[in-house]
């Protein structure tokens, strides 16, 4: 007989020795009959994985976070709105400035017909000269220069109020929305512990909740940068605007000057 037959001859054997009626053996014992592996049920995972349903879901801290990264891009876009309108509304009228002091022939005559930012430094000419009425020389000269170099810093300062405030937003909204990260992974770690299980399903819900503190951090911190050195940009126009503006003045002021001295002058000669 052949190992082929004799095979095939103790399968039928075995096969007739095992009853009919006999009960079929489970692949693998049911779920809730294994020691220490808790079911994971659907109701128990978030139904809403929108990011309004992952904020309501978040923790109270990382709530907290959110609120205070949402409320600094607010600041952002409220303070881009207003600087924006004040640099344009500044620029435009020290531009018109310059067009006054550029036509007029005497530092009188831009007085009685300048408006605008470019005012306090033309009053500024005229007022020191009319205090220095008995005096004559370069001392004149110098002490209008003073009194414009500090108007110009006093007017940069006006208008760069409230930008510093887009360079702290930049600077840390990244650094909170990281906190609030990781705040939730932490307690995601914790649920993960309690549950006794490592479900993908039950991890990722509370670490997409922990992400979106960094990515509201992010929505605050680049707008914010970005704005901020548009306005740094725009400031330092102005500043050479007003420093032009100054310039013309003492153009002025020594015009007069020179006139003032020129009947003297021909007088000794």
């Amino acid at each position: 007989m052949s190992v082929s037959r004799l095979l095939l001859s103790a399968a039928v054997a075995v096969l007739a020795a095992v009853p009919a009626n006999a009960p079929a053996q489970p692949a693998a014992a049911p779920a809730e009959q294994l020691p220490n592996v808790p079911s994971v049920s659907a109701e128990l995972l978030p139904q809403d994985l929108s990011p309004w349903g992952m904020f309501m879901s978040a923790d109270i801290v990382v709530k907290t976070v959110m609120i205070g990264l949402a409320f600094a891009s607010l600041v952002t876009w409220t303070v881009w709105l207003a600087k924006w309108i004040e640099l344009r509304a500044a620029r435009r009228s020290v531009r018109r400035g310059l067009q006054v002091l550029h036509r007029a022939r005497m530092l009188g005559e831009a007085d009685q017909q300048i408006r605008g930012a470019a005012t306090p430094l033309v009053r500024a000419a005229c007022d020191e000269i009319r205090a220095s009425a008995e005096f004559t020389g370069e001392g004149l000269k110098e002490r209008i220069a003073w009194q414009l170099e500090r108007i110009e810093a006093a007017m940069s300062r006006r208008i760069a109020r409230g930008t510093g405030v887009l360079a702290t937003i930049g600077a840390t909204a990244p650094f909170v929305g990281l906190f609030g990260t990781v705040w939730g992974i932490m307690n995601s770690f914790i649920g993960i512990s309690k549950a006794h299980t490592t479900n993908l399903a039950v991890v990722a819900p509370g670490i997409a909740e922990a992400l979106l503190a960094t990515a509201l951090g992010l929505v605050a911190a680049i707008p914010a940068v970005v704005i901020y050195n548009m306005f740094a940009r725009s400031i330092a126009g102005y500043r050479g605007l007003l420093g032009d503006a100054s310039a013309s003045v003492m153009r002025l002021v020594s015009r007069d000057i020179d006139r003032r001295n020129l009947p003297l002058s021909r007088a000794a000669e």
